[in-house]
C-alpha cells in the first residue's frame, strides 16, 4: 500500500516459448530467470499481493517456496496469441479482494528491480494518474531509419533537414521497454488495456535495466551486465 492506495503485482509467465524455449526457468545468473522479477516483486514496498499467472507446473514448481500466490491459466490463455489484459483480467476476475491498482511484471525485464517498481508507483501518485508504464531512451533515432523499397534504393531514405544534423542535435525518442505497467484497476476493465486514452505517462528507466529478453543474445546480454554488477 502506498498513499492509501492498495496494489496487486501480477507476474505472467507462459511455460512455452518459441524463440528461447522455456526461458522463463532458464538458468540466468545462477537462478531461473523468472526470480529476478518474483524476488524484485517481494523486495518492494509498496505491492500488496503478488501473483503468478502460469500454465506451466515446472514453473509453479519454481514458485513453490516463494510467498506468492499461483493461478494456473486455462488453456486458451496459455497460446503465444494470448493477449496478456486478459490474462491480468482472468485473475481480477479469480479473486476476492479488490485493489486499487494492478503492477503488471513481466519476467522477461529481469534486471527491473524493487527500486525501479517502487518509483514508478511514486510517480503515479504524485501525479494523480491513472497509468504508469516504463519506457527507455532508444539507441538510433527512428528519424535515420525508412522502410526499403524491393529495388533496396536509398533515395530520400532520410530527409534532408536531418541528413546533416548530428546526433547529439536530434530530439530524444523513447520506447516501451516491457518492464513496468500500472494501471487503475477499474480503467483497465473499462478500457480493456493498459494504454489509456488520458491521464496516463511514462516512467523512464536506464538502457541497462531495460533489456526485455526475447532471443539468446538478449539473454546473454542480461548475463554479462548481471556479472559486471556482482562484481563491482
Amino acid at each position: 500500500m502506498y498513499n492509501g492506495k492498495t496494489f496487486l503485482a501480477i507476474i505472467p509467465a507462459r511455460g512455452g516459448s518459441k524463440r528461447l524455449p522455456n526461458k522463463n526457468i532458464l538458468l540466468l545468473s545462477g537462478k531461473p530467470m523468472l526470480l529476478w522479477t518474483v524476488e524484485s516483486a517481494m523486495q518492494s514496498k509498496y505491492l500488496d499481493e503478488i501473483i503468478l499467472s502460469t500454465d506451466s507446473d515446472d514453473i509453479i514448481k519454481v514458485v513453490e517456496n516463494y510467498k506468492i500466490k499461483t493461478i494456473k491459466r486455462p488453456i486458451e490463455l496459455a497460446s503465444d496469441t494470448a493477449k496478456t489484459v486478459d490474462v491480468v483480467k482472468h485473475i481480477i476476475e479469480n479473486i476476492d479482494k479488490k485493489y486499487d491498482f494492478i503492477v503488471l511484471l513481466q519476467p522477461t525485464s529481469p534486471l527491473r528491480t524493487s527500486n525501479h517498481i517502487d518509483e514508478a508507483i511514486e510517480q503515479l501518485i504524485k501525479l494523480n494518474a491513472d497509468a504508469i508504464i516504463s519506457v527507455t531512451e532508444v539507441d538510433h533515432s527512428p528519424l535515420w531509419c525508412n522502410i526499403l523499397p524491393e529495388s533496396l534504393s536509398m533515395e530520400n531514405f532520410i530527409s534532408e533537414d536531418i541528413k546533416h544534423k548530428r546526433s547529439q542535435d536530434l530530439p530524444k525518442f523513447y520506447r516501451l521497454n516491457g518492464a513496468i505497467y500500472i494501471c487503475k484497476t477499474k480503467k483497465l476493465i473499462e478500457e480493456n488495456t493498459f494504454f489509456l486514452k488520458k491521464n496516463i505517462y511514462a516512467y523512464i528507466m536506464d538502457k541497462k535495466s531495460s533489456i526485455d529478453i526475447d532471443e539468446e543474445l538478449d539473454f546473454k546480454l542480461a548475463e554479462i551486465i548481471l556479472k559486471e554488477k556482482f562484481l563491482k
